[in-house]
């Protein structure tokens, strides 16, 4: 009997997205810069459709698929921040210098090697809090220095896919050791 409730679920859910699947793609690629953002919103809009226990009790489906798309838009907006580790700049008495240069730099001093290893140790802890599709990327293209379509070949993920994981890796990274940059820089 639940089994068949399942299936049934299910049937539901894959008949919604064959009939709204398109149109909602499009509407919210007209409101987002990239492909890969919209698919990513398009995504959290079907899982949350996924998680709603009593598919029946929403009266106005398309109503509300379009709205919780709105909402995820607008969620995107307020979160965006720049994309790449290098754009986070710092000066050091020599001029300018970036996160890797932190990472690979040969220590000269006890002061530096122990730098080094403290944005080592709290970059691994960061890495190990995401979801593990996210960190594999951003491992495999910043440390092992893959190509998104050496990535793609190996995985056979979309590059437009893994491009978007690598952003909220990223994100989330920037978020965690900004206190770490705060502690070193702002001193």
């Amino acid at each position: 009997m639940a089994n068949q409730m399942a299936e049934k679920r299910e049937r539901r859910i894959s008949k919604v997205i064959n009939e709204y699947g398109n149109r909602l793609f499009r509407f919210i690629r007209g409101r987002v810069p990239t492909n890969a953002d919209a698919e990513d919103i398009a995504q959290e809009v079907w899982y949350q459709l996924s998680r709603v226990v009593e598919l029946d009790s929403i009266e106005q489906l398309s109503g509300w698929l379009f709205r919780v798309a709105r909402n995820r838009i607008t969620d995107s907006y307020r979160k965006q921040k720049p994309d790449l580790l290098e754009d986070k700049n710092f000066e050091n008495e020599d001029g300018r210098f970036d996160f890797k240069d932190i990472l690979i730099a040969d220590s000269v001093s006890p002061e530096e090697e122990n730098l080094k290893e403290i944005f080592w140790e709290e970059l691994f802890k960061a890495l190990d809090e995401l979801p593990e599709k996210q960190r594999n990327v951003f491992i495999w293209n910043e440390l092992e220095d893959q190509t998104f379509q050496e990535i793609a070949d190996r995985t056979g993920e979309n590059i437009k896919t893994l491009i978007s994981r690598k952003r909220y890796a990223v994100q989330h990274l920037r978020v965690r050791l900004e206190a770490l940059y705060e502690e070193f820089f702002d001193s």
